[in-house]
């Protein structure tokens, strides 16, 4: 168990992460999601020893994780910009791994290079950015490590490498189980993948649920603006669009299969709300809503 109590980081009078508390079951996919400046990439650096926070405590296992070195040993944090000295080789970079990693697995990592076309003798300041983005992804999933941490690590990438990337992350989770945190804007692409979703903003938790949960927690409602109007009154609403006499308003809201039909029968369809329209709707309301786990 990963548990979060109180966790805040400042940079000076910013709060980036604000007081943030979470339960996180070990042996999932966590998607992390938020817009620009919500707080992902101070929180990720808290979770992997990289930050103190200014306060609360992080706890794996049962044992605090900054400056453990038993748990930093287990933990690969991956960041969108390789961590290393430009003038190094690829494969001086595996070799490194190899030594800090306990989990670490030579032939795997030897075949995502070359899944990626990467040559193992080239300097990492050769290398293109999808390239650069290439090798930060073989240092985390060869890493295997039980707490594996990939922060925005596609950029540059072109839509091939990325849906094989994503294949290797669920072939590879499946064949050696462990906790995987992958934070992401590409929230379409990588939905099918996440286990439970997290949804930080301003700092704060906005949600944290199942994913199955979330599949079907939106609807759409469409129809003649009077009878949206009136079906939708007391129905907690996230967005709502409208052109000529059509309405088209989304409800975080469940309906029953009765109150399906009873729309229908005033003449309004139902749609469902994909995980990113739903985050759109979540972090671009006004009131921001309330955290709910």
């Amino acid at each position: 168990m990963i548990e979060l109590r109180g966790v805040t980081v400042r940079y000076g009078s910013t709060v980036a992460v604000d007081g943030i508390d979470l339960d996180l079951p070990t042996g999932k996919i966590y998607g992390l999601l938020g817009r620009n400046g919500s707080g992902k990439t101070s929180l990720l650096s808290a979770l992997a020893s990289f930050r103190r926070p200014a306060a609360g405590t992080i706890r794996v296992d049962g044992a605090d994780a900054f400056e453990n070195p038993a748990v930093m040993r287990q933990t690969c944090f991956i960041r969108d910009t390789l961590d290393t000295n430009e003038s190094d080789k690829v494969r001086a970079l595996l070799t490194f791994a190899g030594w800090m990693r306990p989990t670490w697995d030579a032939d795997y990592a030897a075949k995502l290079l070359d899944l990626f076309e990467i040559d193992p003798r080239k300097r990492a300041s050769s290398l293109s950015r999808g390239q650069k983005s290439a090798v930060g992804i073989v240092l985390g999933l060869a890493s295997r490590a039980p707490l594996t941490i990939l922060d925005e690590t596609y950029l540059g990438m072109d839509a091939v490498a990325r849906a094989a990337f994503y294949r290797e992350l669920l072939d590879d989770y499946l064949a050696h189980p462990r906790t995987i945190i992958l934070s992401t804007h590409l929230i379409e692409e990588v939905a099918d993948l996440f286990e439970r979703v997290i949804i930080i903003d301003r700092g704060r938790v906005l949600l944290h649920e199942e994913t199955d949960e979330l599949r079907g927690r939106g609807v759409t409602v469409t129809g003649p603006a009077m009878a949206v109007g009136e079906f939708v009154v007391g129905r907690p609403v996230l967005g709502e669009q409208s052109l000529g006499g059509v309405s088209a308003v989304t409800l975080d809201w469940r309906p029953t299969p009765e109150e399906v039909a009873r729309g229908e029968s005033a003449g309004l369809t139902f749609g469902p709300v994909g995980l990113q329209d739903l985050f759109v709707h979540l972090t671009s309301s006004a009131p921001r809503w309330e955290a709910t786990r």
